[in-house]
């Protein structure tokens, strides 16, 4: 019996549907401000952040390096691979005494239709105090693999929930 495919919830006014984005997924610029707080410090905040759009998941935002916190960041050895975008390495996040292993991650040398995000990071909000886009606060995608972020303005059902992962 094939597995059925997900109903997606249908945008309210101002919002779009993660069924909406494409696969392969759209890199696009954001036009708000993209913050990320760790340890009673801002990390991070960019007003040149890229998204990445894939369907059924929640965009995942890419910040510059030199918009974060010098210092903060530390290779964390391992890596995993993109169909998409390639090679990812990982980051731990330390400030003072705080430590969150594997936060963030980047794509040193992306696949060419995502060289925008080269050096770029890309952080699990889960695994931070907090990430805002504009004023609205983040809420992590479902699961411990996947790394989107979930603002008001976008709907799922999201790829990461309980029995998801056959999308």
């Amino acid at each position: 019996m094939p597995l059925a495919r997900p109903i997606p919830v249908a945008p309210g006014t101002g919002q779009i549907s993660v069924w909406d984005f494409p696969r392969p997924p759209r890199l696009e610029r954001v036009a708000a401000p993209v913050r990320i707080e760790f340890g009673g410090l801002v990390i991070a905040d960019t007003m040149r952040a890229w998204r990445v759009c894939e369907t059924a998941s929640p965009p995942t935002y890419y910040l510059p390096p030199d918009d974060i916190t010098a210092g903060v960041l530390e290779a964390a050895g391992g890596s995993s691979y993109c169909e998409w975008k390639g090679r990812a390495a990982y980051w731990t996040l330390r400030v003072g005494d705080r430590v969150s292993r594997e936060a963030a991650w980047s794509y040193p040398s992306p696949a060419p239709a995502f060289a925008a995000i080269a050096g770029y990071v890309a952080f699990y909000a889960g695994r931070v105090d907090a990430c805002f886009v504009g004023d609205a606060p983040v809420t992590p995608q479902p699961g411990g693999f996947y790394g989107g972020w979930i603002t008001p303005d976008v709907v799922g059902p999201f790829k990461g929930e309980p029995g998801t992962g056959h999308w």
